[in-house]
């Protein structure tokens, strides 16, 4: 008489790791095409903190600041600064801002005056359907994200 013992072999277990493993390496990459949506948010903030800063050195220098945006080459540029900081390669960037800040097809600025003011606009960042907005008042130059998901 022979006396059977119920539960997995060792053999069972192992291809259902393998599978699992299999799994877990293919299915991340399917939800990231693209770049992700963290990437997406920092580069908001980047842009909001720069346009922040625009409008505190204004207000401080007494003396008008603006931000400088390349939508083609994906930066920004701050008035006084001889870098321009960089924003992720995958994003989509739209200006929309007063007609005498618009340098060119792909250029557009900011400006910021020492009242604390500004010419007002909005600045969108996007990755397929993610898309994040940073307004500017134009009467207080206050600066706020905007998340649509």
């Amino acid at each position: 008489m022979t006396t059977r013992h119920s539960g997995f072999t060792l053999l069972e277990l192992l291809v259902v790791l393998a599978l699992l493993a299999m799994s877990y390496a293919l299915i991340p990459p399917m939800f990231s095409v693209g770049g992700s949506t963290a990437e997406l948010k920092a580069g908001a903030r980047q842009v909001a903190a720069g346009l922040r800063k625009a409008r505190s050195q204004a207000v401080v220098s007494r003396d008008e600041s603006t931000l400088t945006l390349n939508v083609e080459s994906r930066s920004f540029l701050l008035s006084g600064d001889a870098k321009p900081r960089m924003l992720p390669r995958q994003a989509e960037i739209s200006v929309f801002t007063d007609q005498g800040e618009v340098v060119d097809a792909s250029t557009a600025a900011i400006r910021f005056y020492p009242d604390g003011s500004s010419t007002g606009g909005r600045v969108t960042l996007a990755m397929g359907e993610r898309k994040f907005h940073i307004d500017v008042d134009w009467l207080t130059g206050q600066v706020e994200i905007l998340d649509t998901p």
